[in-house]
């Protein structure tokens, strides 16, 4: 399994939608910020203003994207894409409630039918990060909630964790091979 590069970077999950305020699972759909969701990235935007970034890359889904635009909007980054960093393919439970299935994902012991497994999801998004971590550092990284449920696997942290809507989170590897890495949320008081 490939490793994260052990470089500094932080990471954006995407503003809220339709679909997340209704606990719907949405994966690989192309869903919209809704206007919460809208004044999240701008929030988290203007906090982002305030800490050093070089690069952003986004995933190429428009709820993403458009987070990581509000974000050069302030900054007067372009925002680069990178497919590798879309949203887990769920298969039969994209536009599903959120289940209690999410354990047994990660454990590899099931996958929804045709979703991409978790060890799948978490090579591709760790060659993706590596390859943003190529790129002229700070770099910010905008994405998606599962996503960085794979990242956090890769970090040697829990995976199952929550990731907030539009939270900005430094991401520092470890000081010592072998010890997890450090999340620091910035809060943006939503």
């Amino acid at each position: 399994m490939t490793q994260l590069t052990p470089v500094p970077f932080w990471f954006l999950r995407h503003g809220e939608t339709d679909w997340n305020a209704q606990n719907l699972s949405q994966g690989d759909i192309d869903i919209p910020l809704n206007a919460t969701g809208r004044a999240q990235a701008l929030r988290a935007a203007a906090l982002m203003q305030g800490h050093a970034i070089t690069t952003i890359v986004s995933s190429t889904l428009s709820r993403a994207r458009d987070t990581a635009e509000a974000v050069s909007a302030v900054t007067g980054i372009a925002v680069q894409t990178d497919d590798g960093l879309r949203e887990v393919k769920f298969g039969e439970q994209e536009g599903q409630p959120m289940g209690d299935w999410y354990d047994d994902w990660i454990a590899g012991t099931y996958t929804p039918d045709r979703a991409e497994t978790f060890a799948g999801l978490r090579e591709r998004v760790t060659l993706a990060i590596n390859r943003a971590l190529e790129k002229p550092a700070p770099v910010l990284v905008v994405a998606h909630g599962a996503l960085f449920r794979a990242v956090r696997a890769a970090m040697g942290l829990e995976p199952n964790v929550r990731t907030p809507n539009a939270m900005p989170i430094f991401c520092e590897p470890p000081a010592a091979e072998g010890q997890p890495w450090t999340l620091t949320p910035v809060e943006t008081g939503l």
